[in-house]
């Protein structure tokens, strides 16, 4: 009733937990950013189907992945390798999908983040993302970060999937964030990041990716931004109260922010030199 795509670059430590937590689906497959390390052969020793694309950007790759192999099912499940459905979401989405009118177009998934074992319950800023679509109804944008546009409604299922970003390390989500801060400052200094920055839109639109979009259009318009960013993880969301883990977590995400801002002032003073 489900098929399930698992996007992965070098993620042979990831790839059989990922797998076996999607058990439920009888059509899994693995879209492969040319990987070194031997995912491909981890996941087809698993008995899943193995799809090969040379990576370009986030978005493109995420819509060639939803797009190339040949699914069985009309709805799917598009995954990370360090994502874990739990059996309370797998029977939830079943259920959801079996029931899903017309109209209904995908299912935005609660998704718990986690450091050291530790929920970041409060210092994780987008519990939701959308994951579960009717095939062709949906669509990623933006190369970074990237956003998926579903034609239709879009529901929200409570049971968690749990995300682990830090089961490589945390040199590994420094590394990859590095390069993400390279691609979002690129953005910031062209303008297109801060393009719909409606103050309107941020606070009253009814789709939330929408709302999120516009509020970090806005975001990137501010001074200070990973003080700011700190202050609001820590005493507005309340990383404080997931202890060390969220203290750690909110000042990575700071960083992670100053490297934009550095970044953005360097792009922009080489235009104009």
């Amino acid at each position: 009733m489900i098929s399930v795509v698992i996007l992965t670059k070098n993620e042979v430590s990831d790839i059989e937990g990922a797998i076996r937590s999607v058990a439920f689906s009888d059509d899994v497959h693995v879209f492969d950013s040319i990987s070194t390390d031997g995912t491909q052969a981890m996941a087809a020793s698993l008995g899943t189907h193995v799809h090969e694309r040379a990576f370009d950007n986030y978005a493109a790759q995420r819509n060639a992945s939803m797009l190339a192999p040949a699914f069985r099912h009309e709805w799917l499940l598009i995954l990370d390798a360090d994502e874990r459905p739990t059996p309370a979401l797998a029977s939830e989405m079943l259920n959801a999908v079996a029931a899903a009118d017309a109209d209904v177009d995908a299912f935005r998934l609660r998704r718990h983040d986690y450091l050291w074992n530790t929920w970041l319950k409060h210092a994780q800023i987008t519990p939701y993302y959308t994951r579960l679509i009717r095939r062709g109804r949906a669509r990623y944008v933006r190369e970074v970060n990237e956003v998926l546009e579903v034609d239709g409604l879009i529901l929200e299922l409570e049971a968690p999937l749990n995300h682990y970003p830090f089961s490589k390390g945390v040199s590994h989500w420094v590394a990859k964030h590095n390069t993400y801060s390279t691609m979002e400052a690129q953005l910031v200094a062209s303008g297109a990041a801060v393009q719909q920055s409606s103050l309107r839109t941020a606070l009253f639109h009814k789709d939330r990716a929408v709302r999120r979009a516009a509020q970090k259009a806005l975001f990137f318009r501010l001074p200070l931004r990973p003080v700011l960013k700190w202050c609001y993880m820590m005493f507005v969301r309340g990383a404080v109260l997931d202890g060390y883990a969220g203290l750690t977590y909110a000042t990575l995400q700071s960083v992670y922010e100053y490297l934009i801002v550095l970044k953005t002032r360097e792009l922009r003073e080489g235009k104009r030199a």
